[in-house]
Parts: C-alpha cells; sequence; structure tokens
C-alpha cells in the first residue's frame, strides 16, 4: 500500500478505536510492571513523569493544528508510569495547548508521585493535587517568592545535596492558591554544574529520594524518542486531525505491543532491540 492510499483510508477511519485500543493495552500492559524498580528509589508508590513532546508540522497542510511562532505543531502530552516507563495517559492538542492545563484534565490518585518540570507550577492545580492526597515533584521557578519557616540541617553533601528547607509563599496569588507550607530541596548536579531547586509537597520521602526521583524523570524524554525517532512520527500519513490522530496512536498501540512481548519473553533486551527483530 503506498503512502497516497493509506493518507485517503486514514481520512475515513475513526481515530477513536485507535484510542480506544491504545487505553486497552495500556490497562493491559501496566499492571505487568506495576512491580519494576525505579533506580535509587526504594519506596513503594506508584510514581508519574509528565510532560510533553511537539512534532513541528507544515501550518499551510495542518492549518488546524497551530503552534508557536506562526508555525503548525501538534502536542502529545503524556502520564508515564516510570515502573516499566509505560504511558498511562494520552492527550494529543495543537501545539498552542499549555502544558499546565493537562492538570486540569488529569484525577490525581492518592499517595501517587507525579514529577514534573517548571512548566507545571500552577499552584491551584497543585494545590487539588495536594488535597487528592497525591504527591507532586517539580522545579521551582527562580521569581518565587517564598519564606523558610524550617531547615534540616543533617544532610550529606556529598551526595550533593545542598538544602532541604520548609518554606511558605509570599506572593498575594500564590499565597492564596496554595496556602500550605511546601518542601524546597537544593540538589547540586556535577555532571551538569547545576544546582537544582525541588518544589515538593512530600515530606515523606528523604530529601536525596526527591532528587532521585526528578532524575528519574528524564524515562519520558527516552519514551518520547522511541515514538518519534524508532517510528518515523515525524513522516505523517495523512494532513487531516483525524489521519494524525491515527499515525500517533498507532505508535503508542505498537510501543505497548513491545512492552508487552518483552514482558512475557522476560527479555532483557530494551523495547528499541525487541523492535529490531
Amino acid at each position: 500500500m503506498n503512502q497516497s492510499t493509506l493518507s485517503r483510508a486514514n481520512e475515513n477511519r475513526d481515530s477513536r478505536i485507535f484510542a480506544d485500543f491504545g487505553n486497552y493495552l495500556i490497562q493491559e500492559v501496566r499492571p505487568l510492571y506495576a512491580d519494576s524498580s525505579i533506580p535509587d528509589v526504594h519506596i513503594k508508590n506508584e510514581v508519574f513523569a509528565l510532560d510533553s513532546t511537539t512534532v513541528s508540522l507544515s501550518l499551510k497542510l495542518f492549518s488546524w493544528a497551530p503552534g508557536k511562532y506562526s508555525r503548525g505543531a501538534i502536542k502529545i502530552h503524556t502520564l508515564l508510569d516510570l515502573r516499566g516507563s509505560i504511558p498511562s495517559y494520552i492527550l494529543i492538542t495543537d501545539g498552542k495547548y499549555h502544558d499546565s492545563n493537562v492538570l486540569d484534565v488529569i484525577t490525581p490518585e492518592a499517595k501517587a508521585i507525579y514529577v514534573m518540570d517548571k512548566a507545571y507550577v500552577d499552584f491551584k492545580a497543585l494545590y487539588r493535587m495536594n488535597e487528592a492526597g497525591a504527591s507532586f515533584i517539580t522545579r521551582a521557578k527562580t521569581t518565587m517568592d517564598f519564606s523558610v519557616t524550617e531547615v534540616n540541617y543533617n544532610i550529606d553533601e556529598s551526595t550533593g545535596l545542598r538544602g532541604d528547607k520548609i518554606i511558605i509563599l509570599n506572593g498575594y496569588k500564590s499565597k492564596r492558591l496554595y496556602p500550605e507550607p511546601l518542601r524546597l530541596v537544593e540538589y547540586y548536579d556535577n555532571e551538569k554544574d547545576t544546582l537544582f531547586n525541588f518544589l515538593t509537597n512530600n515530606t515523606s520521602a528523604s530529601a536525596l529520594e526527591i532528587a532521585h526521583l526528578y532524575r528519574n524523570r528524564w524515562q519520558i524524554e527516552i519514551f518520547f524518542k522511541w515514538i518519534k525517532q524508532n517510528l518515523a512520527i515525524k513522516k505523517l500519513w495523512g494532513h487531516s486531525e483525524n489521519a494524525v490522530n491515527i499515525h500517533i496512536w498507532v505508535a503508542i498501540c505498537t510501543y505497548l505491543i513491545v512492552a508487552k512481548i518483552k514482558h512475557s519473553l522476560k527479555s532483557d533486551l530494551s523495547k528499541y532491540e525487541i523492535m529490531q527483530f
């Protein structure tokens, strides 16, 4: 089947069929990896990384997908279970959809930990997560106005830790949106020569575990790379929103099927190596 034939077919197939199958596979595959370990983390909680990846498009061909700077784009918003690197939620939007808006769509799970970058610092949404009994770990913005109320001096700087503090927000709006104390963990990454300031409502994990949990967020970057590069997602089969959604969901379904095969074979090979076979 050539690409133009496939493109025409994808104009008529309902992308929701592929999305439903993808969500079915998520329910099938996620439990298989529920006991998988997370590097340098010894807690039993469910841990998710939340992020998005952008696929650039021609605005002339994909007029329904506006992005930034007069360009076309779509975003694949993903909530990735870090136990096994299995997606638990996918949302496909145009390129102008702000990342933090996803927090209004996701229902936080009690006791689960959500790891995010600065784009998700929305104090109203984070407080809703806190009220649901979930934890979050994100990067603090440099402009954040706060006061320190408590300091943990019992830290080992040889691990990279530079601070572990309890803070309250000072800004009129931010304090109203998030009225409870927060925790600020300062960690120096020697490899990147960068000081990270992690903002969290989790007070049970150690400061070093908070840093390690955030480090594992990069598993979602590997997932995005796998989806975009190994399945050639940039060469889309059709120009309609329906066709693009089909292509993306086929890529995600393929990833999940490979993950299921990997588990059934009890293979030490990576998902990429299994894909080659």
